[in-house]
């Protein structure tokens, strides 16, 4: 097996915490060899390399100018994936990217240009599909127990509403045909954003999403509320409503509420199994137990990790991949182009660049003074945590 030599950019608190804790069980089991790290806030920088035991790197062109690496993991905000793309393949660098994948298709699509003119493989990291309990939501409706996916309900509260278009979508697996939808801004209580600024506005969509095959979703984005995320999925024999299977009629049905098992690998407490206790149960085992993986997150990022692996070292494609992750962001630009047309179906995959996604170009080139194609210039550029995707569309 041979051992890739990746760096983490974007090493700050949060979620690049997280990666570098799965990057370290990877380096154990032989796959990777985490390597360096880089990160623009000196104290940040500092505090991981102390954490990890190894160099920090300011920014991602200094650390690929004095490493060795084969691939970088880029969790820094998604306005800079272009960017981190684009320096990574010009010195022969295969990536993985944080989500969203960019802010319009088309910054996407020259993304997975600039990596196929260089013959490199591109990752997006979307993690929802491969979380433990959606890998057994598939499982359940291969083996047919809610009969023919008919219908599904989206709940979404944070503004990432990607995830939740990739959690549906993976489950009702048909290709997204058309969109209808609604948005509206509402005030709000005032609340203080992640990025620090106070808001007293938030906004509200919905949308109908019709999938080839007559299977419909029901998406809705309230304004932040309190409720949490779902989605719920409808059978001809029985329905998923959040993590509960149910085999029947909403009058009479047998209930299977999802059963989470845990155990230990030399010493640290790792996720077993996940299973509903129908006859015969149906289970997903944690097929990284040996690596510690220890929740159905990190089952994701690994599965995510070692799909990259094996793409580069034996070809193919990544897990996911950046047309999967452009479809999840479509679904959503038609939803608000059908909104600004007067909430009139809007066919997929659309065939022209969107309004919305006009005015998300045009913010970027204001805010960092440069195109998203002039990726040295950008280098040079201070980004701030929160994009233009937030800046002009409320989405985080």
């Amino acid at each position: 097996m041979k051992r890739l030599r990746i760096a983490m950019n974007g090493a700050g608190s949060g979620r690049g915490q997280s990666w570098m804790s799965t990057l370290t069980k990877l380096t154990e089991a032989g796959f990777y060899e985490f390597c360096a790290l880089s990160e623009v806030v000196p104290e940040k920088a500092k505090a991981s390399g102390e954490k990890w035991g190894m160099k920090a790197y300011p920014n991602l062109v200094a650390l690929l100018d004095s490493e060795k690496v084969d691939v970088v993991l880029n969790g820094t905000p998604p306005d800079c994936n272009v960017i981190a793309v684009g320096i990574a393949a010009r010195r022969g660098v295969h990536a993985l990217v944080e989500i969203p994948v960019a802010p319009t298709l088309r910054i996407a699509r020259f993304m997975m240009q600039t990596a196929n003119e260089h013959n490199l493989k591109l990752e997006v990291c979307e993690q929802v599909w491969l979380w433990a309990k959606e890998q057994l939501k598939r499982k359940i409706i291969d083996a047919g127990l809610i009969g023919e996916v008919a219908h599904a309900r989206l709940y979404y509260t944070n503004k990432a509403d990607y995830h939740g278009i990739n959690g549906a979508r993976m489950l009702v697996r048909g290709r997204e045909r058309r969109v209808l939808g609604y948005t509206q801004k509402v005030r709000v209580p005032t609340f203080t954003h992640w990025s620090g600024i106070e808001r007293s506005e938030d906004r509200w969509d919905h949308a109908i999403i019709e999938f080839e095959g007559g299977a419909t979703c029901l998406f809705s984005s309230p304004p932040r509320a309190r409720m949490t995320a779902r989605w719920d999925i409808e059978g001809t024999k029985g329905q998923l409503v959040g993590d509960n299977l149910y085999i029947g009629s909403h009058s009479k049905a047998d209930h299977y509420p999802f059963v989470t098992e845990q155990t230990e690998v030399r010493g640290k407490r790792t996720l077993d199994h996940i299973r509903v206790d129908t006859r015969p149960a149906v289970v997903f085992e944690n097929p990284y137990r040996d690596y510690q993986a220890e929740d159905g997150d990190e089952v994701a990022r690994m599965d995510l990790l070692l799909g990259m692996h094996r793409a580069i070292t034996e070809g193919g494609a990544p897990a996911y991949g950046p047309e999967n992750a452009c479809r999840d962001i479509e679904i959503l630009l038609a939803m608000r182009e059908s909104a600004r047309r007067g909430n009139v179906w809007v066919d997929l995959p659309l065939k022209e660049e969107t309004e919305l996604e006009k005015e998300m170009e045009a913010e970027f080139r204001r805010r960092y003074g440069h195109a998203p194609e002039e990726v040295e210039a950008l280098t040079r550029v201070a980004f701030r945590q929160w994009g233009v995707r937030n800046e002009i569309a409320n989405w985080d």
